[in-house]
């Protein structure tokens, strides 16, 4: 139950004014939940009829990028990259002074480093972050985003960010949110490719989609159920070949891609998993478990260093 202290924090925190400067679905989606707590949001989009819609509901339209920056202490850009922030606010001159810019585009790690470095010289700090859900599922339960940035800056405007899910803060470091957003998108899309691979080998036999994504599901489940082994293994660098061994896995990865290619299809995603395990065999990892992919993974960046 919220005490007194906190309904009081969030009555104020649902009046502070929050800008929103993009707005695709992503962009729209905070618009509505931000509105519906209570907070004045001022929008700004290149394309200004796609605020139509939003300012019919309570938004509130500026007509310039540095009149949107003006209106609010916290500025959240939902943009295509950073290249986007630097176009968009390059015009915004001594606006930005004193603002919080919660920049949650995706982009590289060095790159977000950049930015905050950018801001700094204008005046203002980066919080950045990375929505992990869907447009449809911002502000639902289960919906989070990862933030990095200084923590002070976090702390005042978390409540307000709360709207759009549950904020997870990651460290000062700006390129943190956008590591861990990148990790997991890593393995979304890697998953997302899968199961269309999996759609299109059992498509090669007639048999539809929905057949198999039942047994995608579960299997998906099952190879989540490995997070926390694979997290031992890693951590430790010591990868036990008791079971699932790289010479085991790396066979199953060989019959993949022949039944890919025999069905005709495109074997590019199999083909890049099957050279992680070929990788791993020639580098002595046959006998170890197939987590001493990880040794492949990163072998580049350690012989970087």
């Amino acid at each position: 139950m919220r005490g007194a202290a906190d309904a009081g924090r969030m009555t104020t925190n649902e009046r502070k004014p929050v800008t929103v400067i993009g707005l695709g679905p992503m962009g729209q989606a905070m618009v509505r939940k931000l509105v519906a707590a209570g907070h004045r949001v001022t929008v700004w989009n290149r394309t200004a009829s796609r605020a139509d819609a939003l300012v019919a509901e309570g938004a509130v339209r500026a007509a310039t990028p540095a009149e949107a920056v003006a209106a609010s202490e916290l500025v959240i850009l939902s943009l295509t990259d950073y290249q986007a922030m630097y176009d968009i606010l390059g015009s915004a001159g001594d606006a930005l002074a004193g603002r919080v810019v919660a920049n949650l585009s995706s982009d590289t790690p060095q790159r977000t480093r950049d930015a905050a470095d950018w801001l700094a010289e204008r005046g203002a700090q980066l919080l950045a972050g990375g929505v992990m859900v869907p447009a449809p599922m911002v502000g639902e339960e289960g919906a989070y985003v990862f933030y990095s940035g200084p923590h002070a800056v976090f702390e005042t405007h978390e409540p307000t960010l709360r709207v759009l899910g549950r904020p997870d803060y990651r460290g000062a470091d700006p390129a943190l949110a956008q590591l861990f957003y990148q990790a997991l998108l890593a393995v979304f899309l890697s998953t997302l490719a899968g199961e269309l691979q999996a759609a299109a080998l059992v498509g090669s036999a007639g048999v539809p989609a929905k057949e198999v994504m039942p047994y995608v599901a579960d299997t998906i489940g099952l190879a989540g159920a490995f997070a926390d082994e694979t997290a031992r293994h890693v951590d430790a660098r010591a990868y036990p070949g008791d079971l699932s061994t790289v010479t085991m896995m790396g066979a199953t990865a060989d019959h993949i891609v022949a039944a890919s290619a025999a069905a005709g299809l495109d074997t590019t995603l199999p083909d890049a998993v099957k050279a992680l395990y070929d990788r791993a065999i020639a580098a002595g990892h046959g006998n170890d478990n197939w987590t001493s992919l990880y040794e492949v993974i990163t072998r580049s960046a350690a012989s970087a260093r």
